[in-house]
């Protein structure tokens, strides 16, 4: 299982995320999405942990827990989809394609 974290600091690295999840367990994977085009950290990372329980015991005690002064989102991620993780419908799906 992968852990996400959302509303993430810009400031926190990878070393930062670690040393709070290895709180929690084994940390064995820290991803911390950077923007292709600005360079900048996007906010966000996943953490994946050697023991299941131990992610869930760390998702459900930093839920909601201040750190660097942002309201954590941490929760199980969810598998991306086709869409490159957009769920929402193809903007395609939106319009319709007839001539005016």
């Amino acid at each position: 299982m992968t852990i996400y974290i959302g509303n993430l600091s810009f400031q926190a690295s990878e070393d930062d995320i670690k040393s709070i999840f290895a709180e929690y367990g084994e940390v064995t994977r820290i991803s911390l999405p950077i923007d292709r085009e600005t360079g900048r950290k996007r906010g966000f990372a996943f953490v994946d942990m050697a023991d299941e329980a131990k992610e869930d015991q760390a998702i459900s005690e930093l839920d909601g827990a201040e750190w660097l002064g942002r309201e954590l989102r941490v929760n199980k991620a969810r598998p991306r989809t086709d869409n490159g993780g957009d769920n929402r419908p193809n903007r395609s799906d939106r319009f319709s394609h007839k001539p005016l």
